[in-house]
């Protein structure tokens, strides 16, 4: 396979070389100390935060996923994503939810738990339930990224995609677990600047392609949607098999939305927060992050208008598609091997890297799809459709030029890896902080601490890597983490919030409980959507959190008072008001009615601000003015309702 020439994979190679070398020059460093490790010290500017806090969003299977969507859909594939991939949270976190925890002074979300309801029984099982739903939830998170990275590095690469994924996973761990937070900063910045490198060049090739065409005519033939164009959700989409539960687009938005804001109100908050100088640098470098998300929609985009012209060229006629996949189908039935969705791409890669061993199904197919069958059965889906999860690694084989391939391949591998190094980082400290320190070794000296990490992080690796391969595709995984895992978390991580009652109790009880259902629900009913999902384990998590509260008693008072005072939550914590001084009162009265009216503004910020490159990108110049309307009033309300109101820098230690 001659997908790649000298230049592509010196390109490849240097990168590797940046990468390994930042380990090794950091990792004195980062083994000063736990604090050194896993927050940088405390002592990292809060832009560098910030652009690292946007290279965890970067990932590769996200950007794959986002990819199809806006293949399929047009614009409005963005809609879908409001679920998870246009990054609403953030506006949550750099408003007020991530002040809420640095101020606490803590290192993790688990070790909060204590500072919240309090140093006994139930302090501790909740933080030691924090820690569980974090690390079911990051195994999650890696599968999803591991099963992407598989897929596109086997179409390069004569592999199957476990073989792939294994192979980067492997050159992640090693600059990784060697750095620390600072080697995960500062290869997310350097990550960072190859994506944007990489989303001008698509971006140039898409507008060349897209020049002087129709672009709504082109993508009826590729997709059947003859309303790609349009700007904003309808009640109904067309959608292909496998994806059909997203044709009422506008109900999926807006159940989207709500459990975006429910989600995000009671969002918990990575290392980044935690490592921040103050509540103002908390707040910038979530902005920072949201800012430079704006790079990575332009670059899908790209990708989905190339492929459009791709599919056009490579299937004239998508009559043929169903008919190969068929045969495909045939020839393992008629061999006696069963192949169900969860493997289907590692057959056709085996096809693929191996047709010597299939010679009589590659005449049959190359009879059918031409001479470059070999890269034509990779867009083939299970369903006998065009799969649209392989738009984006298409595309870079049959319509970017080598040379420049390579560098894309590089943007796209740093998306990757810069999404895993954290959560190899923010895995690590749960275990090694909340776990070991905290219930196995409290004495262990700094050094064990380190090697304690070192060891959980290439487990934890190795778990995800096992967990990828048994999902059928992307959006299988994805969907379960939104719909089914996180809807058994929200409900005990949005009452330790807003609600002075709730106790360690009903929070162990209800992340437990919801975790519990999630699983069961993955295990018994795979196939349920994850709509359904999200409001059955809700149900489940809220009635155990409610049930644990009144079953076991509430916080200790001292507890609670010191948390209000540092904390300074809105909600219901009327019980806790009268612990402050009446000018503290006044002024925390005031941050929340600023931090409440920002959270509009900032969400028609984002996604405006998401939304303007691709409807420039299109010509679609009228829903462009309104929506550039849109950005301009969401950024004039943030400034005079949550920027002037920042306090000043943090003084330097």
């Amino acid at each position: 396979m001659n997908q790649l020439n000298l230049f592509d994979y010196s390109l490849i190679a240097g990168y590797f070389a940046v990468l390994v070398a930042v380990g090794f020059y950091f990792r004195k460093m980062a083994s000063a100390s736990l604090e050194d490790y896993f927050l940088g010290g405390r002592k990292l500017p809060w832009w560098t935060l910030g652009i690292s806090g946007m290279a965890a969003w970067l990932d590769l299977t996200g950007t794959m996923l986002i990819t199809s969507f806006l293949f399929l859909l047009g614009p409005r594939g963005l809609f879908i994503e409001i679920r998870g991939g246009v990054g609403l949270v953030l506006v949550f976190m750099f408003i007020f939810i991530g002040k809420w925890h640095r101020r606490s002074g803590l290192m993790t979300s688990a070790e909060w738990m204590e500072f919240r309801f309090g140093d006994n029984f139930w302090g501790k099982f909740a933080r030691f339930a924090q820690v569980l739903a974090m690390m079911l939830f990051a195994v999650g998170m890696m599968a999803y990224a591991i099963k992407g990275i598989g897929l596109f590095f086997s179409m390069f690469l004569p592999f199957g995609p476990a073989a792939c994924a294994a192979m980067m996973l492997a050159i992640t761990c090693v600059y990784t677990i060697q750095s620390g937070f600072y080697g995960c900063v500062v290869t997310d910045i350097f990550q960072g600047f190859c994506v944007l490198i990489g989303a001008g060049f698509v971006v140039v090739y898409a507008m060349i392609a897209a020049s002087g065409a129709d672009i709504s005519e082109v993508a009826m033939r590729a997709t059947g949607n003859d309303m790609w164009t349009a700007a904003m959700p309808t009640a109904k989409v067309h959608m292909p098999s496998g994806y059909e539960h997203y044709s009422a687009l506008g109900l999926v938005t807006m159940f989207f939305l709500f459990r975006t804001i429910f989600q995000g109100m009671g969002q918990h908050v990575d290392n980044r927060y935690f490592g921040a100088a103050g509540d103002r640098e908390c707040g910038l470098l979530g902005f920072m992050s949201g800012w430079c998300l704006l790079m990575r929609w332009p670059l899908m985009m790209g990708f989905a208008i190339l492929g459009l012209f791709m599919v056009t060229t490579v299937f004239p006629d998508q009559a043929v598609v169903p008919e190969a996949t068929d045969v495909i189908k045939q020839h393992f039935d008629d061999t006696g091997v069963y192949v169900d969705e969860k493997i289907w791409h590692e057959k056709l890669a085996e096809i693929t890297s191996r047709p010597g061993d299939y010679a009589e199904l590659t005449a049959e197919l190359e009879d059918m799809l031409g001479e470059k069958w070999q890269s034509k059965i990779a867009l083939l889906s299970y369903h006998g459709t065009i799969f649209p999860e392989r738009i984006l690694p298409a595309v870079l084989l049959g319509m970017i030029p080598m040379g420049v391939r390579g560098l894309i391949i590089v943007a796209l591998m740093a998306a990757s890896m810069s999404t895993i190094n954290t959560l190899i980082n923010n895995t690590s400290t749960f275990f090694t902080r909340d776990i070991y320190q905290n219930f196995i070794r409290s004495k262990a000296e700094n050094k064990e601490l380190i090697y304690i990490s070192w060891t959980f992080g290439l487990l934890f690796t190795a778990f995800g890597f096992v967990i990828a391969f048994y999902a059928e595709n992307i959006n299988d995984i994805w969907s379960w983490i939104q719909g089914g895992l996180v809807g058994g978390l929200v409900i005990p991580w949005f009452l330790r919030l807003y609600w002075w009652r709730f106790n360690g109790g009903g929070f162990a009880f209800g992340l437990i409980a919801g975790i519990i259902g999630a699983t069961l629900q993955r295990l018994i009913i795979p196939e349920m959507q994850e709509w359904y999902q999200f409001f059955y384990i809700l149900a489940i998590g809220f009635v155990a959190s409610v049930a644990g509260t009144f079953l076991t008693n509430p916080t200790d008072r001292s507890v609670l008072e010191v948390f209000y005072k540092k904390t300074r939550p809105f909600g219901i914590w009327g019980p806790l008001k009268s612990c402050l001084e009446p000018d503290v009162r006044e002024d925390m009265e005031k941050e929340h009615k600023n931090d409440i009216i920002s959270i509009p503004f900032g969400m028609g910020w984002l996604v405006s601000m998401l939304l303007l490159p691709l409807y420039a990108m299109i010509g679609r110049w009228d829903a462009f003015a309104i929506t550039f309307t849109v950005f301009a009033v969401s950024l004039i309300g943030l400034y005079h309702f949550w920027y002037k109101q920042l306090p000043p820098p943090a003084k330097k230690a």
